[in-house]
Parts: structure tokens; C-alpha cells; sequence
């Protein structure tokens, strides 16, 4: 489902729209309030401000140790790509081609190819590693990159969909089908740790349907999150191409039977999608909430004084405890405002853990501390923090998730008829877990009734001995569905 247009607005947003009322609005106003991204002066694309990239970073410098420690090893490739290239797999340049942006002149003078902006790196993998495989011991071949990509999207919104995105690409090249298909869900199972483990994100790892499946695939995966709004969000996905690819670059290899092969190849990516569905889950009327594990800030104190003397006093006390949580990605706030103002940004960007401390506080050797994920206040030994802290972020980080995976619980529905469905997407959303036979037409019929789609096959699902929700026939596999961004 195409996400609605974003209306940039002149100047910074200066209130919040309310989450329960306007949730595509308040999502827009939280990542710019919050200072994540912005508008750019190119249309579709984005600026990341430092606190949002420094939350990318923190999800990306995870799920790179993840990939290296698999094997992978990071490469790098050209931006640009011949249009030849693509023109060479049919079906993936149908897939790709309403979203090109071509660079058609340079240096002054029309190009004798034009070159595409890249969609996605599998063409120049292909022809590239032409020259680097030749023989069954150069297999397998496992790169990833961390780069950006271009799609001319038509409807864009900040994080989510955006003409041009970083995210990582992961490409590789297998001897069999057997160590390509388990590569597959390998990397599937790494995404699902990032976004569960890492970003408190609940998912559903399953296959996509035919329909969905990513152009020029044989099959594609894909881990599907919830957001409070009803609506699903593909997180990452995973694709195993068989011979697609390299059939179709003539990218070849000497078997162990001394004959030529085409190697099995796939490829995998997660994007800066993943930083609007944490917005999106974790978010309340106040603004963000940060996971702990990925938070750009763990921890703020904000002291409160209203003299250099009482400031000095403060700042002596708190160099025991700046030592005692040097293993926390920690902030002072030592600005000239007023609390209550520093309470509320901090509140906004999701600040896990903030830290009051004042006079006060200093007469009885404790501080204040507030938890971001339900504003629970208690007084802690300024001694104690070096051991509290650190327990409670972990505290945090196992309720955001659980809390997540009771709302997809609660928003999550079995039902056996196509009335049934229509129904349900008339009055509300969330996901729904059917029986169904596979067939395309069965797709698109729900689509045209309700505007959801089949969103994954969840991995583990078996023939359901009951009847297709959607025609009656006999059901081959259950299946989740849901309006999605």
C-alpha cells in the first residue's frame, strides 16, 4: 500500500499532533521535533541529523558485527550501473524500471550509455565477479555493502520510503542450492535478532508470497513488524535468485565434475526503514522512546541550580558517578533553561533514563531518576547508580519488547471466511492469520476488498486442515495479512 505524500511545512514544526488522532502527522512532527531528520531541498530526500544518525549507527554497527561474524566481508561498488546491465534480466528491470533515475549526460555531452542511479548492486555483482570466480574453490562468495540507493518514489516520508535510502546490501554466491537456500535464512535470523534483540521490535520471519516477492527472485523472505497504528512494516528481507542472476551475466564456474556451473546466488538488506519502525512502535503522545541497546543517549542528568556555587557543588558530586557509568553512552545537560523544558526534550527524543539532581538531592547523597518507558521516579545512592543503571536499562529493554509483543498479540486475529475479512479491515487493522491455498487471484481479490496483502508466510507454517479463507479450496499453508506501509 503506497504511503500518503508527506506535506512538508515551512519552518520546523513547533507542536506535536497527537498520536491516537493524527498518527502519519504525528509521526512526521516526531522526527523532525526530535531532531532525527528533516526535509531536504531535493524532493523525496532526506536530511539525518547527528541524533538520528547516531541511532542508525548504533543499529548498523550491530548488524555488521552480526554479518562479519557469518562470514561476510564488506565490499564496496560503484554508484552507477549501465543500463545495459539491468536491460540483461528481464524481469528484474520490469520490476525496477518505473523507479530509475538515469544519468543521461556528463562532462558536458550526452553519454554513449546512459547510467542508472542504483536500485540495488545484483547486476554489477554479477558481471563484476566474472573476473574473480572461476573455479568451485573460489565459492562461496559472501560480500555486503553499506551504501545508498536510488528509487524515484512517487510518495515519500521521512525513514520510511525515500528516493534515496542507506541501508546494507548483502550479495552471495554458492557453490549449491543447499548452502545458498540456508545462507537465505541465516541472514533472515540475523535481521531477526537486530530488530527484536537490538531495536525491541517484535517480527514475524516468513516467505513472501509469489506476488510479493522481490523482482528476479525465486523466493524472497522477510521479517514483518507492527506498528501501533495497525499497519505492517517490512523490516528487512532476504532473496535466494537460484541461477537468476548469474545465468543471465554469464557468471560461471569449473565444478568438481571439471563442468561449467552457474553459481546459486542471493542477496539481503536492512535499511534506515528500521529507524521509523521503532518510531513507530515504541512512540507515545510525548514523543520517542528509545530500546536502551540502540539509543544514541542511555542516560542524561540534568542537574538543577541556581548559582555557580550550587553548580560547582553538583558537578563535584557527579565526577565519582561519571565513572562509575563510563560504559554508558551518557549526556550532561547543563544548559540555561529551565527544567521542565530539558524534561521534555529529553521526554521527546526518548531518552531512556534521566537523571535529576540538585541541592537537594546532593543533602541526602541521591538523585532522581525517571524511566522514559513509564515515567516511574525513584531515589538512588549516588553510590548505587554504577550498579542501578546499567540493571535498569536492561529492565527497559526487556519491558519495550514485551510490551510490543503484547500489542501485536492483542492486535493480532484468526479467521476463516472472506466476509470475515472485509469485515474486519472495514472497522480496524492489525494482522490477520488465515488459511490459504496460494493463489495469486486470491491476492488480489482481497487487496481490491480491503486494501491488505499477504504479508509473509510465517516460517514453520504448515498445511492447516482447513478450507482456503479466501475461495474455499483446500488450504495449502497459512498466511498473515495486513494494510502495510
Amino acid at each position: 500500500m503506497a504511503v500518503e505524500e508527506e506535506q512538508p511545512e515551512k519552518g520546523f514544526v513547533k507542536e506535536i499532533r497527537k498520536q491516537s488522532q493524527d498518527f502519519p502527522g504525528w509521526y512526521n512532527d516526531v522526527v523532525r521535533k526530535a531532531e532525527l531528520a528533516d526535509y531536504s531541498a531535493v524532493r523525496g530526500c532526506m536530511v539525518i541529523r547527528p541524533y538520528g544518525f547516531a541511532l542508525w549507527e548504533n543499529i548498523r554497527n550491530a548488524l555488521d558485527a552480526l554479518i562479519k561474524k557469518t562470514g561476510h566481508e564488506n565490499w564496496y561498488f560503484p554508484m552507477l550501473i549501465p543500463l545495459s546491465f539491468l536491460q540483461k534480466e528481464a524481469e528484474h528491470v520490469e520490476g525496477f524500471a518505473p523507479e530509475f533515475a538515469l544519468v543521461t549526460r556528463g562532462g558536458g555531452k550526452e553519454l554513449e550509455e546512459p547510467l542508472v542511479l542504483r536500485p540495488t548492486s545484483e547486476t554489477l555483482l554479477a558481471t563484476t565477479l566474472r573476473d574473480y570466480v572461476q573455479s568451485y574453490r573460489d565459492l562461496p562468495v559472501l560480500t555486503n555493502q553499506w551504501n545508498n540507493v536510488f528509487r524515484w518514489e512517487l510518495r515519500t516520508r521521512l525513514f520510511l520510503r525515500t528516493m534515496e535510502f542507506l541501508w546494507q546490501e548483502g550479495h552471495t554466491f554458492h557453490e549449491t542450492s543447499e548452502e545458498a537456500e540456508k545462507e537465505v535464512y541465516t541472514m533472515l535470523e540475523c535481521y531477526r535478532q537486530i530488530a527484536e534483540e537490538w531495536c525491541a521490535i517484535p517480527v514475524i520471519p516468513g516467505r513472501k508470497s509469489e506476488i510479493e516477492k522481490f523482482a528476479g527472485a525465486q523466493y524472497s523472505t522477510a521479517i514483518e513488524a507492527l506498528m501501533k497504528d495497525g499497519k505492517a512494516l517490512q523490516a528487512a528481507t532476504s532473496h535466494y535468485f537460484g541461477e537468476n542472476f548469474t545465468r543471465a551475466y554469464d557468471l560461471t564456474f569449473t565444478g568438481r565434475n571439471n563442468e561449467k556451473q552457474y553459481p546459486h546466488s542471493t542477496s539481503w538488506g536492512m535499511s534506515t526503514r528500521i529507524v521509523g519502525a521503532l518510531i513507530m512502535v515504541h512512540g507515545d503522545e510525548s514523543g520517542i522512546q528509545m530500546p536502551p541497546m540502540v539509543a544514541p543517549i542511555q542516560v542524561v542528568i540534568v542537574p538543577i541550580f541556581r548559582s555557580e556555587a550550587e553548580r560547582s557543588q553538583i558537578a563535584a558530586a557527579l565526577a565519582p558517578v561519571l565513572e562509575d557509568l563510563s560504559e554508558i553512552r551518557l549526556k550532561q545537560d547543563w544548559r540555561d533553561q529551565r527544567p521542565g523544558f530539558k524534561f521534555s526534550e529529553w521526554e521527546l527524543k526518548g531518552v531512556p533514563v534521566r537523571i535529576e539532581v540538585g541541592p537537594r538531592d546532593l543533602a541526602r547523597n541521591e538523585v532522581t531518576v525517571v524511566r522514559r518507558y513509564d515515567r516511574a521516579k525513584e531515589a538512588i545512592g549516588l553510590r548505587d547508580l554504577g550498579v542501578r543503571i546499567p540493571a535498569m536499562l536492561k529492565q527497559i529493554q526487556d519491558a519495550m519488547f514485551a510490551r510490543a509483543m503484547e500489542f501485536r498479540t492483542t492486535n493480532t486475529v484468526r479467521l476463516d471466511s472472506l466476509p470475515a475479512m472485509v469485515e474486519h479491515f472495514q472497522r480496524g487493522s492489525g494482522f490477520v492469520l488465515t488459511p490459504w491455498c496460494g493463489s495469486a487471484e486470491d491476492e488480489l481479490k482481497v487487496k481490491e476488498l480491503t486494501g491488505a496483502t499477504t504479508r509473509v508466510i510465517p516460517t514453520g507454517s504448515v498445511a492447516p486442515a482447513a478450507a482456503c479463507a479466501v475461495c474455499g479450496k483446500p488450504a495449502a499453508t497459512e498466511v498473515i495479512w495486513a494494510k502495510a506501509y
